[in-house]
């Protein structure tokens, strides 16, 4: 069982949002019971190994780190040039000089490496399956592993790459899509549960719109062995994401979210303003690339209390959150 091996007080994961988790964040919900994760996708090696060091200051609990499966875009210089382009209004309405240069570097190596030296007891991966050199390394090591899912299809290729547990992603899901095969599809998380149930054998994590003690229930009676939350802790006391971006989650509206590629270059859920909007038919860059293309845009929104050119993510029930509280508290409304 994922709760006895981790010293879980719920069978609850808090969901690996990278760009939001913070040590403190990290460490509180090791504390309150949870399987804290750092969201790494951002990091470097040595940024992820800080990282670690500075929840394990806070919290003996054992947590996990998230990592994004790095693949090397293929750089088309004019569609690179087209979608500079697409922003451009954007950077001179705020002000911004435009990214004139994007590289993308190899990081995942150094964060496999920052995982085994500093012996953290799991990791969870997105956006594709890490190769079975880099899961015997992490194995050998004692690490257990967690791939992300959005399908059937997803699920068993997961325990056929032999990792150790499987997060299901529902269609309602914020943040990233953890989809690596195609087409895209938004299967809503109990269809998937049912879907997937009885076709693999290890144990299997429900993610997406989760955030009352009904959804958690019947995840978890649907055959999940345990729930990934994010979007009902993103207004917990101890997330240390902006004002502007917590009041946002809890003056969300239903139907509100949308899922974009403009933010990043690969699609995600959040709340749909201005910059979605105005992006739906631009040309996008490959991920990371717009990604380092939109990094200013989205800092200086913030700075200026901008919410219209923010990445906010959040799952499609965000809108049953009605107020901010303590991780420990949210968690016991929970449950």
């Amino acid at each position: 069982m994922l709760q006895t091996t981790f010293d879980m007080r719920y069978p609850i994961i808090q969901a690996p949002m990278a760009g939001v988790t913070s040590p403190k964040f990290v460490a509180a919900c090791a504390e309150a019971g949870l399987l804290g994760s750092i969201g790494a996708g951002y990091l470097d090696g040595e940024q992820t190994k800080q990282f670690i060091q500075e929840v394990k200051k806070l919290t003996t609990k054992p947590f996990a780190v998230n990592l994004f499966v790095q693949e090397e875009p293929k750089i088309d210089v004019e569609v690179l040039q087209q979608a500079r382009m697409a922003l451009q209004p954007f950077y001179d309405e705020l002000g911004l000089s435009p990214v004139q240069s994007v590289t993308s570097k190899e990081v995942f190596a150094g964060q496999v490496q920052a995982v085994i030296e500093e012996k953290v007891a799991v990791c969870s991966f997105t956006f594709g399956l890490p190769s079975p050199a880099v899961l015997k390394q992490l194995k050998d090591h004692g690490v257990y592993t967690i791939g992300t899912a959005t399908t059937l299809e997803e699920a068993i290729l997961v325990e056929q790459a032999g990792m150790d547990a499987v997060v299901l992603q529902g269609g309602e899901a914020g943040g990233h899509r953890g989809s690596f095969t195609d087409p895209l599809q938004l299967i809503p998380l109990h269809d998937l549960l049912q879907q997937v149930v009885g076709k693999v054998a290890i144990p299997i994590i429900a993610a997406g719109g989760l955030v009352t003690k009904e959804d958690i229930q019947k995840a978890l009676e649907s055959g999940a062995q345990a729930v990934q939350i994010g979007t009902a802790l993103l207004v917990a006391d101890e997330c240390e994401i902006s004002p502007l971006y917590k009041n946002a989650v809890l003056a969300s509206k239903e139907q509100q979210t949308t899922i974009t590629l403009a933010f990043t270059g690969k699609p995600a859920r959040g709340l749909a303003n201005d910059f979605t909007k105005r992006m739906e038919d631009a040309t996008v860059a490959p991920y990371p690339l717009q990604n380092y293309l939109t990094t200013t845009i989205r800092k200086e929104s913030a700075e200026q209390g901008n919410a219209e050119y923010l990445s906010m993510w959040m799952g499609e029930n965000s809108h049953l959150i009605q107020q901010t509280d303590t991780v420990k508290n949210i968690v016991s409304k929970l449950l």
